[in-house]
């Protein structure tokens, strides 16, 4: 196992939540019924105001998020301790729902942003630690600017999801016929 599961969970969502501002067809988190989709989609607990003040906040702190994805190494340490600063973060152990024992940085209470702002710095300070920053990445495709974890063992991963890897691969081939033709 690359990472505890919590902090798989993290970046996964991470990564997500980042390209919900970066996909070309537009806004991916439109309403509050969509940043619920996405808390409840990855178990997220605690306070959930699903209000619009909530949304524009979760809203301006992925941009924040995204710099992860090209910042270096002391960069991207001096900007998630900073994160953690600004929420207070105060690690303790819990367990709930499915999950066993794994960190939290915030109480149930404090705001939604808060609480994925310390979640993103914990994941991230997990990868800087084990110096894994490279399997933060850029969709390999072209036309493609949403990013991903690469979480396999290989460190094979490329592009954001099958879509991407196959359209590539298509040109490509169709690039090589051409080739002889």
């Amino acid at each position: 196992m690359l990472f505890a599961p919590d902090t798989t969970a993290a970046l996964q969502f991470l990564a997500e939540l980042v390209n919900t501002g970066r996909q070309s067809a537009g806004e991916g988190l439109r309403s509050s019924a969509d940043l619920r989709e996405l808390f409840d989609r990855y178990g997220f607990t605690g306070r959930f105001d699903g209000d619009d003040a909530e949304l524009r906040t979760v809203r301006e702190l992925r941009k924040r998020l995204e710099l992860f994805w090209s910042l270096d190494e002391d960069e991207v340490v001096e900007l998630l301790n900073s994160m953690l600063r600004d929420a207070h973060a105060l690690p303790y152990l819990v367990k709930h729902d499915v999950w066993d024992y794994h960190l939290h940085a915030t109480m149930p209470s404090a705001p939604l942003a808060d609480r994925l702002s310390v979640e993103a710095a914990m994941a991230i300070a997990d990868v800087v630690r084990q110096k894994e920053l490279p399997r933060l990445q850029v969709c390999a495709a072209d036309d493609c600017r949403d990013v991903l974890v690469d979480l396999t063992k290989n460190r094979s991963r490329r592009f954001c999801d099958t879509n991407c890897a196959n359209r590539t691969n298509v040109a490509a081939y169709r690039a090589r016929r051409a080739g002889r033709g």
